[in-house]
């Protein structure tokens, strides 16, 4: 099972209309929304007519924008810190569990509104779920909320020599693999799925083809393998909130064209209001 995952859907305006545009064209499996932003409630209305074959997965957010609540230890100023404080925190548990499962919590809550569902996957912006102190509160709330039908957690690491076999953004997807020590086994402890491979890291090389790393990261695939990518249309906002701009739009140019994608990766099978995916037996099926 292959399940390429745009993320930051909801991000922008553009982001969210090149991945409606991937989905029409059967070139994904998947997307993980931010429902922060103040684009998500009518890009979510978008997003609907696209989940007959499309996974829809909550991308949490804790370093990009406001949060949906107060939360004066970790945004005093309403605002998030950026990643580079947050991990700093994280890492000398400096963080306030109780704050942050609220934040998660009112996330969720977000994403259910808007859509009428359940995710079906959970994920975090730039990977912050995994990190000390969030993990527990993040995996407490998918198990409280969704105990006999959960939703899938992204894991994003993977055995290291798969990562420099693929030769894909080797230095980030292991530096990302130590922060994620710990969390698969967490999450098995709760009885939450997870995929048992991952890739998609990028140095986001606007002279390197994206058709290059996409083929990497196909490699060494495990039996519920994800795949990330950033498909994007470039515009004005999208500049002033994220460093990634014109990098996106060759994902989706080669996304788009590539004619042998549809085939190679999986799709979810259900009407537009059917249930979230039962991903224990999407396993077997798969």
């Amino acid at each position: 099972m292959i399940i390429l995952c745009a993320d930051d859907y909801g991000l922008t305006e553009g982001i969210s209309r090149a991945v409606g545009e991937l989905a029409a064209a059967h070139r994904l499996s998947a997307t993980s929304a931010v429902v922060t932003t103040p684009h998500w409630p009518a890009m979510a209305q978008r997003l609907i007519v696209h989940r007959a074959h499309l996974a829809l997965g909550l991308h949490l957010n804790l370093t990009l924008g406001s949060p949906l609540g107060p939360m004066p230890k970790l945004a005093p100023q309403g605002r998030f810190p950026a990643l580079a404080a947050l991990l700093a925190r994280a890492a000398v548990r400096q963080l306030d569990g109780r704050e942050i499962r609220a934040e998660i919590e009112r996330q969720f809550d977000r994403f259910v509104a808007a859509l009428g569902h359940a995710p079906d996957h959970i994920d975090g912006h730039q990977h912050v779920h995994v990190l000390p102190i969030v993990r527990r509160a993040m995996l407490e709330a998918a198990v409280a909320r969704y105990p006999r039908r959960p939703p899938l957690i992204r894991n994003p690491a993977d055995r290291a020599a798969s990562i420099v076999a693929r030769g894909v953004a080797v230095g980030k997807a292991l530096t990302v693999g130590v922060l994620s020590r710990g969390f698969a086994r967490a999450a098995w402890r709760r009885g939450l799925p997870i995929n048992d491979s991952f890739a998609g890291f990028s140095d986001f090389d606007l002279a390197r083809p994206f058709g290059d790393e996409l083929s990497g990261n196909f490699r060494l695939p495990g039996k519920r393998h994800i795949i990330m990518c950033h498909p994007g249309h470039a515009d004005a906002e999208l500049a002033r909130v994220d460093p990634v701009v014109a990098r996106r739009r060759m994902e989706y140019d080669h996304l788009m064209r590539d004619a042998a994608l549809p085939q190679l990766i999986w799709r979810p099978e259900r009407t537009r209001d059917g249930p979230v995916l039962f991903w224990p037996q999407l396993r077997r099926a798969g």
